[in-house]
């Protein structure tokens, strides 16, 4: 499961003993889809903030991941699922309260304003108004309902400052605003298309980030 949607379905659908949940996934976090999970599944977390492991395995996390991880670590946490299997999962609720919590006060400022050159004047655009960013050789496109920008920012900088959970990569190229998706259907080889609210063109969902759309 990639991005934490639909937790609560997949338990009552399929009963499966472990999820490895990221506690960073773009419209439902590990720890929401956690939350949704309960006490109904072993959970392997996976994260890049190593301050909250030990916490973690004191309210009952199999493991706790911190990325990079290399194989050899994958085997630890390997053996500890075979040692826990037969045990009923425990209760995570006061962790997840507790990372919740301290993972909110250490989260960055999200980007609010695009500052975009237009001539000889500089244009602010509010980030909720962008309707999607994409690669444009050596520039940004910056679409909004009023028009388009060209920024010198790449998309994998604008990652890292926008919001996850409004703003989804779609195609190594392309960053979309989900509040202006309108509709998605399948398109060729294993690809998608987003048709988007105000805006006559059609985005591609690329292979890698179909996944995202599997529970809309």
């Amino acid at each position: 499961m990639a991005d934490g949607r639909g937790a609560d379905e997949v338990v009552r659908a399929h009963s499966p003993a472990i999820f490895f949940l990221d506690i960073h996934m773009p419209g439902v976090n590990g720890l929401e889809a956690a939350r949704a999970i309960g006490a109904r599944a072993h959970v392997v977390f996976v994260t890049a903030y190593d301050e909250y492991a030990v916490e973690a395995f004191e309210r009952g996390a199999i493991d706790y991941i911190v990325k990079p991880f290399d194989e050899a670590r994958l085997g630890v946490t390997v053996g500890r699922l075979k040692e826990r299997l037969g045990a009923a999962p425990a209760a995570l609720e006061t962790l997840l309260e507790s990372l919740t919590g301290r993972l909110a006060a250490r989260e960055p400022e999200r980007l609010r304003w695009i500052k975009a050159s237009v001539g000889s004047n500089v244009r602010l655009i509010p980030v909720e108004e962008v309707l999607f960013f994409q690669s444009d050789e050596k520039y940004t496109r910056v679409v909004t309902c009023e028009g388009e920008s060209l920024i010198r920012k790449p998309i994998r900088e604008l990652l890292e400052e926008l919001d996850p959970a409004k703003f989804w990569q779609i195609h190594r190229a392309t960053i979309v605003n989900v509040d202006y998706i309108a509709s998605v259907r399948r398109g060729l080889k294993d690809q998608a298309e987003i048709s988007l609210r105000d805006c006559p063109e059609t985005l591609v969902v690329s292979r890698a980030f179909t996944h995202l759309f599997k529970q809309m």
